[in-house]
């Protein structure tokens, strides 16, 4: 059986071809089927590269999918969500010896889980969804299945999601302007109405659709449901460059959480229902707030006692000075590595979230790499995990 990228090669009409989309050298594509130990990339093509290839594919016709790139059996249709158990057709005959690597592969990695799927078993995991994830209609939908699965073998997942990308292409649509102050909308009475209608509307919508297409149940929320999540205005200070005076900057209603009444999670826990949250809370006063979507998946993890937080975002996870994944840390190395700027701009809330997740008593906090097909299920099912993970020591 040929290793993914040799089988992607062949399909995208040899290494010369895909060199000359991707503005590298033949020979860097080749060492794509080579042997880790022989330089290469043992058979799988490097993260930097699927994008561009996959959009080169497609432009020049050529039949080829995110999937490809990761399941060896891409060719094959994903199982009817619905099919009960007795409807399986089975084939006619026993794999060829040919087969029988990737069958085992996958008998392996079922065995593999098991210990995972009873050690976790009844917890409750909190998941923010985010980042190209999104925006990806083919990630979605592994993502929906992923969550269907969680909840099949006895975990209790809560998906919380954001939306900048799709607020700032309706704010557009409407020609209302929007501006960033380290990280955050600038958000004013018409702004928070759109990221409302957004945020509660059309995205909440498609992942509890999304999820009911893969076969399980979904409730969508707001934190202005069940009275779930209160929230006051979030300030930030700055110094004036010019008088030396520190002044209060007004984000507008921009908030952060200051209660989560998790009464209507915990009636949900009990059943087949899966929670999908948009990031919104609400004043004592009754104002509406828009959130950060960590800030929020931090806080309720807290509130409901999960066992793990996980951050699905565009990267890998926490990467060290030589740019190698760090797949674990304590609370001092993370404080250590924001200081001496290892961990740096957006990287910095995620796990500063993450942290104050685990001093309120959540087990563990993942961030991991979102664009990764079935990413969540290698962290919880695998004994390497594939992001990092930061946890009292």
């Amino acid at each position: 059986m040929q290793d993914i990228a040799s089988q992607i090669i062949a399909l995208c009409g040899g290494p010369a071809k895909i060199a000359e989309w991707l503005g590298i050298s033949a020979t860097s594509v080749y060492r794509w089927t080579y042997a880790r130990k022989s330089g290469g990339t043992g058979g799988r093509v490097p993260q930097k590269h699927i994008e561009p290839l996959l959009a080169a594919a497609q432009k020049n016709g050529i039949p080829l999918t995110l999937r490809d790139f990761y399941d060896e059996d891409s060719g094959l249709k994903p199982a009817n969500p619905q099919a009960k158990p007795h409807s399986k057709q089975r084939k006619s005959a026993a794999p060829s010896k040919n087969d029988r690597p990737a069958w085992l592969t996958q008998a392996r990695t079922l065995s593999e889980a098991l210990p995972y799927m009873r050690a976790y078993a009844g917890k409750t995991f909190v998941v923010k969804y985010g980042g190209h994830a999104m925006g990806n209609a083919e990630l979605a939908e592994l993502f929906a299945r992923d969550i269907v699965l969680l909840k099949q073998v006895g975990i209790h997942p809560i998906v919380v999601h954001g939306g900048g990308p799709q607020i700032g292409e309706m704010l557009k649509r409407l020609k209302i302007k929007s501006s960033f102050v380290d990280g955050l909308r600038v958000t004013d009475r018409k702004t928070v109405e759109i990221v409302e209608m957004v945020l509660s509307g059309s995205i909440n919508k498609e992942i509890v659709g999304a999820i009911h297409g893969a076969g399980g149940t979904a409730v969508g929320l707001s934190g202005k449901d069940g009275g779930l999540i209160t929230a006051r205005k979030l300030t930030r200070k700055y110094r004036d460059t010019d008088s030396n005076i520190e002044k209060i900057l007004d984000l507008g209603f921009v908030g952060e959480p200051t209660d989560v009444n998790p009464h209507i999670l915990d009636t949900l826990r009990n059943s087949d229902i899966i929670p999908v949250i948009a990031p919104i809370g609400v004043c004592r006063d009754g104002r509406t707030y828009n959130i950060n979507a960590d800030t929020v998946a931090g806080a309720i993890a807290k509130a409901v006692g999960a066992a793990r937080l996980h951050l699905l975002t565009d990267v890998e996870g926490v990467r060290g000075k030589d740019e190698k994944l760090i797949p674990e840390l304590s609370f001092s190395q993370a404080h250590k590595l924001i200081t001496n700027k290892t961990i740096h701009g957006g990287m910095i809330p995620k796990v500063e979230t993450c942290i104050t997740a685990v001093e309120g008593g959540v087990e563990g906090a993942v961030i991991l790499d979102g664009r990764v097909p079935h990413a969540l299920l290698l962290e919880i099912f695998t004994e390497h995990g594939v992001g990092t993970m930061i946890r009292r020591r």
